[in-house]
């Protein structure tokens, strides 16, 4: 069962890694970054709390756009070139298929994530008056060594951005010491997104699983931020907003998950923040991710099973 599910999941992200729409976001979001190093430049004693800060929420957005994307095409693809006929037609259950979609969706997230983050903080490392010369062969030197891996190795050429990206979030982790508060704002940040966006994904599976690409999209948006609105909603006041929205949005934000989560002050991020730890903070999230993460991907088997290709 597990081959399988690792068989289709890397499939999938070799079907994402040759999406022009994918490069395209991608390529943005480090515009993106050099944007944040811009607009730092610009601040006098804030510089690279501006970097740290902008860039986080860069990563976390366009982690989202792509976790929509994706979710909302890839299963869609399949069924319009009618791929997945031969495969269901093999001994793969349709749960194994989902289940392996939803991961090489995730694992084309990680890659995102984690060469974004990599960029920024060895920005952040240089900002810092970190060593030129190591940061710039971090960059340059892993991009290097993936197009040699990429040129002797052809077969595996579409798998080579999975360790690079995690070469260079380590290097640029390692080489961004001098700025200690500002790594764990991105790091934490990187983690977080990629909790937020198993959610994201796990959504867009679920009405992925039946109905049409265009809904998809707008329902998982419309998840999405009502999820990031969760906190906001049982709040709302019955002598403004009338008795049936406040009682709407008690219910909603009860039904929905709470994407704020993922989303918290910077104060816990750099350890500032008193009676708190983020140690426990992260590990609650990873399991309130986990959770929705599992309960959408049964809901979504059980759908997918009763659909007729038809």
């Amino acid at each position: 069962m597990f081959t399988r599910i690792g068989v289709i999941a890397l499939n999938t992200f070799r079907e994402a890694v040759r999406a022009r729409l994918l490069y395209g976001l991608f390529g943005l979001s480090i515009a993106t970054a050099g944007y944040c190093l811009i607009v730092g430049a610009y601040s006098l004693r804030s510089s690279m709390r501006v970097v740290s800060d902008l860039g986080a929420l860069s990563v976390s957005v366009y982690a989202v756009v792509v976790a929509m994307v994706l979710g909302a095409t890839s299963l869609y693809r399949e069924l319009e070139l009618k791929t997945v006929f031969p495969i269901l037609a093999r001994p793969v259950r349709r749960t194994e298929y989902l289940v392996g979609k939803y991961l090489g969706t995730l694992c084309t997230l990680l890659v995102v994530v984690a060469s974004n983050a990599g960029v920024l903080l060895l920005s952040l490392g240089l900002m810092a008056d970190g060593p030129l010369v190591p940061a710039l062969a971090a960059l340059f030197g892993s991009l290097a060594l993936a197009g040699v891996a990429a040129w002797r190795l052809p077969r595996f050429r579409t798998y080579i951005p999975i360790p690079w990206a995690l070469v260079l979030a380590i290097a640029g982790a390692l080489l961004a010491s001098g700025a200690p508060d500002d790594r764990r704002v991105i790091l934490g940040g990187a983690a977080l997104t990629l909790c937020e966006v198993s959610i994201v994904v796990a959504v867009a599976t679920f009405f992925s699983s039946f109905t049409s690409p265009f809904l998809t999209a707008i329902f998982t948006f419309g998840v999405f931020a009502i999820g990031r609105s969760a906190d906001a909603l049982p709040h709302l006041t019955p002598k403004f907003f009338g008795m049936f929205i406040y009682v709407a949005g008690l219910v909603v934000s009860k039904v929905v998950p709470n994407l704020m989560l993922y989303v918290p002050p910077r104060s816990l991020l750099t350890g500032e923040a008193t009676g708190n730890s983020f140690g426990p903070y992260l590990f609650f999230c990873v399991a309130h991710s986990i959770g929705w993460s599992v309960s959408l991907l049964a809901l979504s088997s059980l759908l997918f099973r009763r659909r007729d290709f038809l």
